[in-house]
């Protein structure tokens, strides 16, 4: 190897925007925990998701591949992850979340050795049902933090000593509905809401965006804060216990989010396929052992961390976040359509100051600027989307498949519909 510490821990946290981390200049101190961490890490200000929501942007942040070769039409994998590249270079491989989009029915669990995606069923079927009970009755969507992280430390403590190993944690708390636990679910509300009330307001402001009030989006701000907030110490648990074992000076860590939220900012809320800054800029930090203090404006994408874990395994790469990036670079976003706009492929070019989006219909072959803050930019654009449309129109595989019930129900849970 060519680095000097052994293993890659990637932290990811659904649906947390950027601007929400008080270490990004948030009016609340939402993050003490990763405002700690960022002091003795790398802090990207100008970080970017391949894409705005989960079944594209997880594979292109396991990937290192722009979504539309990562996956194929029906959203399973469909390129190598980092996981089968540092496994086949002698890494113990793990991975830990609860999102069924990204589930070993969609071909995720591919290159780890040990992989829990909190799906329980067909492993045993007494089990899966206790589990079901047990989740109507408290309303459990997902694994909590606390979850993920007994689970991944167990896996770490269970492999031999001196076992290089990549382990990617998955934190689910921030994605809706938000329903922050205990007293995080009045740290910024005065009334929080709690089990199908939080559920209802939620799938309220996906269907009926206009019809939520002020005060209604306010809570929805205040809850997802709330639920930062506790992933935030979870986080800090999960690093103490690094710590104790030694690990963290031994890692090279990660910390960042698929994608970001929206409250209203252009007329919807969650994450739809839309690629507006709330829903793509993400933190995005990287601490190698011994920590580096650095704040870097140039323009990061989540596809740039792939690459990076590759080179501590002494990988040959193009670009790794340890190395200066350019102050004037490019990096590019993209996002299918969904519904009655499933045809479409929307694209966004971020650099430090400017950004330039673009519909490409192909129905009719045509490349639409929608929205510009340089239109120098928009040449530039039409070009990477020309690249892209080549990739798009290559040979794909099989189509969705069959979704098992227990997925279909976490699905509708977390807000989503068939």
């Amino acid at each position: 190897m060519t680095a000097d510490w052994e293993n890659v821990i990637l932290l990811s946290a659904d649906a947390l925007r950027a601007d929400h981390l008080s270490c990004y200049g948030y009016e609340r101190e939402t993050t003490p925990v990763l405002d700690e961490l960022a002091e003795e890490s790398i802090r990207f200000t100008n970080a970017y998701s391949a894409s705005s929501h989960t079944r594209e942007a997880v594979p292109a942040l396991l990937t290192g591949e722009y979504p539309d070769v990562a996956v194929d039409s029906g959203y399973h994998l469909a390129t190598e992850t980092v996981a089968s590249t540092l496994s086949e270079r002698g890494f113990a491989t793990g991975g830990f979340h609860s999102n069924p989009f990204v589930s070993r029915a969609y071909g995720f669990d591919e290159g780890f050795d040990h992989f829990d995606d909190d799906l329980h069923l067909g492993q045993h079927k007494l089990i899966a049902l206790a589990q079901r009970a047990l989740d109507k009755l408290r309303n459990r969507h997902y694994a909590r933090a606390e979850e993920i992280n007994e689970r991944s430390l167990n896996w770490v403590d269970s492999l031999e000593e001196d076992q290089p190993f990549f382990l990617w944690n998955h934190y689910m708390d921030t994605h809706g509905p938000y329903e922050p636990p205990g007293e995080y679910a009045t740290l910024y509300a005065d009334d929080g809401l709690s089990g199908r009330d939080a559920q209802s307001l939620y799938q309220q402001a996906i269907d009926n965006p206009e019809s939520i009030t002020e005060e209604e989006r306010k809570l929805l701000v205040n809850l997802y804060d709330g639920e930062i907030r506790y992933n935030d110490m979870r986080i800090g648990e999960f690093l103490n216990e690094l710590r104790e074992r030694e690990l963290l000076e031994e890692s090279l860590l990660i910390v960042t989010s698929d994608h970001g939220d929206a409250f209203g900012e252009h007329g919807y809320y969650e994450h739809p396929r839309y690629l507006h800054e709330e829903i793509t800029k993400v933190p995005l930090m990287v601490r190698p052992p011994g920590g580096r203090s650095e704040v870097v404006k140039a323009p990061a994408s989540t596809l740039d961390v792939v690459p990076t874990a590759e080179a501590v395994a002494g990988r040959e790469v193009e670009l790794s976040l340890l190395e200066d990036l350019e102050d004037d670079r490019r990096v590019f976003s993209q996002v299918r359509g969904e519904d009655v706009n499933s045809h479409l492929r929307r694209y966004a070019l971020w650099t430090s100051e400017d950004v330039c989006f673009c519909e490409w219909d192909p129905y009719t072959e045509e490349i639409r600027v929608t929205e510009t803050t340089a239109r120098s930019l928009e040449a530039e654009l039409e070009a990477h989307v020309k690249q892209r449309i080549r990739v798009e129109n290559s040979p794909e595989a099989a189509g969705e498949g069959d979704v098992d019930e227990e997925i279909e129900r976490r699905l509708e849970a977390l807000g989503y519909k068939g």
